[in-house]
């Protein structure tokens, strides 16, 4: 390993500390209570005259102000920021001139004794016994705190590089709260999820992610393979066809939270891996997936938030039913006043395009065409929008509509300028799907290279029989920049993929 200097120089703090028979990463701790639990007893105590309690605190070591034979320090763990009083007198000379040149900020430490009020009325630590858990060798990126005319403080991070901190999240974490407090949001936010599916009789399932053939979605793979079977085999790009099976197995209703991996670009809504959320129903369709996915949505922002609505990016965003439902169609020619359905191949929508000064790829299909259309009205749905009846070139999996069989039952739900979502009443005919698969394969051998493959096994379980149904696929990771009011999908990823250092 290589060291800057002020990394030797804590390295030779470590050893003074072993040199006076201290442990530098002890293996046990002792702790009482947690920071938190140590202000609320000395509150308790303070109101009933009770005497002071006597804790074991521990933490890391966020502040120190050492004044001659008084030294202050503030420690800080998951659950709040407690100051610790150290008088030399108390702790020992020994301790006490270890404490001054051996620890620094970033160690974590445990002190013990009782909690009392200072003179200037903050709650502190008494400091009884000192000593250290863990040696801190690499200074973290100290913050600055600022205290605002009301007293209220607002931290800002020593980070200035941004990508600096996705690299090293578990820096950031350490000296940003308010970015521990995201993921903690998006913790209960997955839980809110899961609690309303698993009490509406939802069974939640694991399906695999090494997967021999790839499906469910418009996505190129990822390619690893398996040495000891020999056999090529892809990361999932979808959970959709695995959880659909399960319909033609007597499961009713059943949902699966987990990673999906795509080999796209990456952008500031685009990760290679991601959450989603998939659940399928038997017996309802596009309509009644629309009551569900308003009913879950809205408990989830309700349970997170405390209310139904948010604010995303300085716009006020109601989760409260009914939501906004048009047509992809109206939607487009409202935005861009292309009647896509007036041009019923390529060439003709790729010159209309360009002639109303759109790009249009070359090589682009007429349904990729129709999808690039609809970009240009994405940033515009703000409050909860269902966008349905998408035409069925680019919907193999979603079943005709009845009056229109070159467009299916599909909806895609956009929120906050973004696609959050996609659901189809689900394609059920096994012959029907398996010319979809064919005409997917013709698209595949023409250039489009996320195109469904055909699959087998899925015909076979389709042939058995499958129950009517309807599914819809939720981007976990972009409701978790709603509800924390993040733009870069990166802030609520923990450790994001990006590019590799040189």
């Amino acid at each position: 390993m290589e060291f800057n200097e002020l990394e030797r120089q804590r390295i030779e703090k470590l050893e003074k500390l072993r040199e006076a028979g201290v442990e530098p990463y002890p293996r046990r701790a002792y702790r009482t209570h947690t920071t938190q639990a140590a202000l609320e007893a000395c509150v308790a105590a303070e109101a009933s005259s009770d005497t002071p309690p006597t804790v074991t605190v521990s933490g890391r070591i966020i502040s120190i102000r050492v004044m001659g034979k008084v030294a202050f320090a503030h420690i800080e763990d998951e659950s709040a920021k407690l100051q610790l009083f150290i008088r030399q007198d108390e702790v020992g000379d020994e301790s006490y001139t270890l404490f001054k040149k051996a620890f620094d900020i970033g160690d974590f430490v445990e002190a013990s004794g009782p909690v009392v009020r200072t003179r200037t009325g903050e709650i502190s630590v008494q400091v009884k016994a000192l000593r250290i858990l863990a040696k801190a060798i690499t200074p973290l990126p100290i913050p600055k705190e600022y205290e605002d005319a009301e007293g209220h403080l607002t931290r800002y991070s020593a980070f200035s590089d941004i990508e600096e901190r996705y690299r090293q999240r578990y820096a950031d974490l350490a000296v940003n709260p308010q970015v521990r407090e995201d993921f903690r949001t998006r913790s209960r936010m997955i839980s809110a999820l899961r609690t309303w599916l698993d009490d509406h009789g939802y069974l939640e399932v694991e399906t695999p992610i090494l997967q021999p053939l790839y499906g469910g979605a418009a996505a190129r793979p990822f390619t690893t393979f398996h040495n000891q079977l020999k056999q090529n085999l892809y990361l999932r790009i979808s959970f959709e066809l695995y959880l659909k099976r399960l319909l033609v197995g007597m499961y009713e209703r059943v949902y699966e939270i987990g990673r999906d991996f795509r080999n796209e670009g990456v952008s500031f809504k685009h990760n290679p891996e991601f959450t989603q959320l998939e659940f399928y129903c038997a017996y309802t369709d596009l309509h009644g997936i629309m009551e569900t996915v308003e009913q879950l949505l809205a408990y989830t922002v309700e349970r997170v938030v405390g209310t139904t609505t948010l604010t995303y990016q300085d716009h006020e965003i109601s989760f409260a039913s009914p939501w906004q439902r048009v047509t992809l169609r109206d939607l487009i020619l409202s935005h861009t006043g292309i009647d896509y359905v007036a041009f019923p191949d390529a060439d003709a929508l790729r010159t209309e395009m360009r002639r109303r000064g759109y790009d249009a790829a070359s090589h682009a299909t007429w349904g990729h065409l129709v999808d690039n259309l609809l970009s240009e009205a994405e940033p515009q749905l703000i409050q909860p929008t269902f966008v349905h009846d998408y035409p069925v070139e680019i919907s193999p999996l979603a079943k005709q509509k009845p009056d229109d069989p070159t467009h299916v039952e599909r909806f895609e739900l956009f929120i906050g300028g973004m696609e959050c979502g996609n659901a189809f009443t689900e394609l059920n005919d096994p012959f029907e799907q398996e010319q979809r698969f064919f005409q997917q394969g013709r698209d595949y051998a023409a250039g489009d290279e996320e195109a469904q493959q055909m699959d087998e096994d899925y015909l076979r379980a389709m042939k058995y029989g499958m129950p009517p149904n309807g599914g819809f696929g939720l981007g976990v990771d972009r409701l978790a920049m709603l509800l924390t009011n993040h733009r870069a999908i990166r802030d609520v990823l923990l450790y994001p993929h990006l590019r590799q250092r040189d």
